[in-house]
């Protein structure tokens, strides 16, 4: 038998500790919570990430994985972040992978991602199947790592370094959103559109005292990735505030019909993270306890070139209206959700409204922008400290190599150019590294534009770190820069219809009908639709001018009807198409923000090429006026268009296209104006009424290559005026402001029809043609996103020249409501 060891040491008494277990235990458990919170589950408010996102982001870019470069192996970038900075399992960082890439749960995704990364109902592939490189958006977040413009921290081992947090060109958190569960917390936030979210920012950064209500009249709630229809603003103006409130969602369903005497129901966009195969499964399983009836089939049509289709068709006899409440009250074509907008500030977790989220990150660009600034005035001092030794060099360049050729070594040739060229030990360093080809003339003349180049960035950077003012332009400037680049529409409808009150699944069917109230309808020239309240004992029609306006402030076209009464599209294919305002985005009459609104194209569902001109009334017995881009010109009777959802209007020639529309009883003025600046005016009643399917008759005599760039009516003309702009024909789009001038509409004689009017504006050199036109009262001039653009002083002779315009206009309306 093996011999027993009696030569083990006894144990050392003295190293034996008593522990209170209750205090060890509180401890440790303080220890793993502090972990989970600051390390694992929730964001930075600055970047928006958590540390693992933030880590994939980091070390994706430092793999060069730009999104002009090829995919590779989901599993080589688990395998890089896990070994070199992230302490966890790979599938915890695969997971945070696909989220990222997952624009149905992200509404700007920073990864781009090849191959199957799930979707709503199914999960993805394995990382060995999958592919992966940066999105364009995730740039935004990670630029500038190079220049000092965050901290970096070790990893967990100590052999690697990584950012504290990311630079963040635009406001993650709140443009993507976020969820995690701590211990003993939870975060929920929901996404936003990257457009209002900046614009916010920026009037926050310009107003630091900017109240709630301001920020909300650019941000007016949520934007979620897959769309729907968001019910009520009360409980989303409580998380605003306070951090924490919630929301109703619906899907955006249309009753259609699925052939003869066949009606159905079309799901095209669902609540957020919300799936097509649950929907499907929740109504079955209401078909079968006999909660649900009216449902004849279910039928998912969804596919990647046409999207979400899901068709739920109704029995014979069921009205689809009732059918849709049972099915928002039963399946989850309706949800909710609640927000918690938890985040770490100073590595502390803390409950943020929206101005606080702003300003958290605001405080930290401003920060980057500070440090990025300092690191680039270093280099540029650094370089021209250097370029100014050489220059010395150059001048004088026969006795430095007399001297240094005289030097015993490079110690005593260093110290004879320091002394006798009066050159600190970085200049002489550099002039004895210099190469030989440097000393010619060309290189002199290279140096010297180099230094003065060198002065002027460092003029500017210096300006730009002893002035406030100027370094939150410059963080302004970036975010409208990144707004402008990963920017997309809103795609979420909200419906103010005020608190929504709370429905049990078992409960009745509750009317969620939203009141037919009075309501004006406004169609911006930059597009968009939203649907105002009339205010009772209001001036104006019911409308009360606000204080201030949005940016989208610019009216096409304005309506009086009520929530659910009819209203017709005039599209430049020459279709009237019916539709209701009861889904449009509705706004307090006594601020009428358009950048709340709508597209107006998406919401009436264009196809692609065609687009809205105008929004006209389908009450008392409209006659509409059009005008086309080959100056024709028609009435359409009214009985022409009673009762009929969708019909063409006009006859149009093959290349030609409505330009303008609007309601012209007799008496009215129809306006056209050219592009070879001519205008036409003449009285609506001698263009007669004519059936829909006639192609109009002669407006205007057209010149040579002249087209039709703007056609109105006119029933008031007392305050109205001529707003005309012109360019080149030969600049791009968008790149000449040209010349511009706002004459009175008196000044401009009326003609017959079909003849060539009178001219409108006189070319300057350069100029060729009127880029722009519009007829009205109280112009307003917008650019292209709808930021106001000054127009020149009303009072110019109709056949003069324009004046230099400041900024390119890209159109006009009326100021006035």
């Amino acid at each position: 038998m093996p011999a027993s060891r009696t030569d083990s040491p006894p144990p050392d008494l003295s190293r034996i500790e008593d522990v209170d277990v209750s205090a060890e235990m509180q401890g440790s458990f303080l220890e793993y919570a502090y972990s989970v919170i600051y390390s694992r589950a929730l964001p930075d408010a600055r970047d928006g990430l958590k540390p693992v996102q933030r880590r994939i982001l980091y070390q994706m870019a430092d793999m060069g994985l730009r999104p002009d470069r090829g995919h590779v192996k989901s599993a080589r970038v688990v395998g890089e972040v896990m070994g070199k900075l992230h302490p966890h399992g790979d599938s915890a960082i695969y997971d945070a992978l696909v989220r990222l890439a997952q624009g149905f749960a992200l509404r700007v995704p920073l990864v781009d991602g090849h191959g199957n990364f799930g979707s709503l109902d199914d999960g993805p592939a394995a990382a060995r199947y999958t592919e992966a490189r940066l999105a364009p958006a995730a740039l935004a977040l990670t630029e500038n790592l190079d220049e000092d413009v965050v901290d970096f921290i070790p990893n967990y081992d100590g052999q690697f370094q990584q950012p504290e947090v990311l630079p963040a060109a635009f406001p993650n958190l709140l443009v993507n959103g976020t969820t995690g569960i701590a211990v003993g917390m939870a975060t929920n936030m929901a996404p936003h559109n990257l457009i209002e979210v900046v614009a916010a920012a920026i009037h926050l950064l310009e107003n630091p005292h900017a109240t709630l209500d301001e920020l909300m009249e650019f941000v007016p709630g949520p934007d979620l990735p897959g769309g729907g229809v968001i019910l009520g603003v009360d409980g989303i103006k409580d998380a605003y505030a306070g951090g924490r409130g919630s929301f109703r969602t619906r899907a955006k369903v249309s009753v259609e019909s699925l052939g003869p005497r066949r009606t159905g129901l079309v799901v095209t966009e669902l609540p957020y993270m919300v799936g097509p195969e649950r929907v499907i499964e929740k109504i079955k399983d209401a078909v079968g306890a006999k909660k649900l009836t009216g449902i004849a089939d279910v039928t998912d049509l969804t596919d990647r070139n046409h999207g979400l289709r899901l068709v739920i068709g109704v029995k014979t006899g069921f009205d689809p209206n009732a059918v849709l409440e049972q099915l928002y009250r039963l399946t989850p074509l309706e949800d909710s959700f609640g927000i918690n907008n938890v985040a770490l500030v100073d590595g502390q977790p803390q409950t943020l409204g929206l101005k606080d989220l702003l300003r958290v990150y605001l405080d930290h660009r401003i920060q980057v922008v500070t440090r990025r600034s300092r690191f680039r005035l270093a280099k540029r001092q650094a370089r021209l400290h250097l370029v100014e030794g050489l220059l010395i060099a150059i001048l004088d360049i026969d006795e430095v190599i007399q001297l240094i050729r005289g030097s015993d070594d490079t110690a005593q040739a260093r110290q004879r150019l320091m002394d006798v060229f009066d050159l600190s030990t970085l200049q002489a360093d550099y002039i004895l590294e210099l190469q030989l080809r440097r000393l010619t003339r060309f290189s002199r003349i290279e140096l010297e534009a180099e230094r003065d180049e060198l002065k002027a960035e460092i003029a500017a950077l210096e300006e730009l770190l002893a002035s406030d003012r100027l370094l939150r332009a410059q963080v302004a400037r970036e975010l409208e820069a990144a707004a402008e680049a990963y920017g997309t529409p809103r795609r979420t409808l909200l419906l103010n219809g005020g608190p929504v009150p709370s429905r049990s699944r078992a409960a009745a069917p509750a009317d969620l009908q939203i009141a037919d109230a009075p309501c004006r309808v406004f169609f911006s020239a930059t597009g968009r639709m939203v649907r105002a309240e009339l205010i009772a004992d209001a001036p104006n029609g019911g409308i009360i001018p606000p204080a201030r306006r949005s940016k989208h402030d610019a009216i096409r076209s304005a309506v009086d009807t009520t929530t659910r009464g009819d209203l017709g599209a005039v599209t430049s294919s020459g279709r009237l198409v019916r539709f209701s305002p009861v889904d449009l985005p509705s706004v307090p009459g006594n601020s009428i923000q358009m950048a709340a609104g709508v597209r107006a194209d998406q919401y009436i569902g264009l196809p692609s090429g065609e687009h809205v001109v105008a929004v006209v009334p389908l009450v008392a017995d409209p006659v509409i006026a059009l005008g086309t881009r080959d100056g024709v010109v028609k009435r359409v009777a009214a009985d022409e268009i009673a009762g009929k959802p969708d019909v063409e209007i006009i006859s149009l020639k093959p290349g030609d296209a409505v330009v303008g529309a609007a309601p012209a009883a007799d008496g009215t003025d129809l306006v056209f104006v050219t592009s070879d600046a001519q205008l036409l005016r003449f009285d609506a009643a001698s263009v007669r009424p004519q059936g829909r399917a006639a192609g109009g008759m002669a407006g205007i005599r057209l010149g040579d290559g002249a087209r039709v760039i703007s056609f109105t009516a006119l029933s008031s003309t007392e305050e109205a005026v001529v707003v005309t702009i012109a360019g080149t024909t030969t600049a791009l789009p968008g790149t000449d402001a040209g010349s511009g001038k706002v004459s009175l509409y008196s000044e401009f004689p009326a003609k017959g029809r079909a003849t060539g009017g009178v001219r409108a504006q006189r070319f300057l050199r350069g100029e060729d043609a009127l880029t722009l036109a519009w007829v009205g009262v109280d112009p307003r001039a917008v650019a292209a996103d709808g930021a106001v653009r000054a127009l020149p002083d009303v009072g110019a002779k109709r056949d003069a020249s324009g004046q230099p315009l400041d900024a390119v206009i890209a159109a006009v309306g009326t100021a006035a409501l």
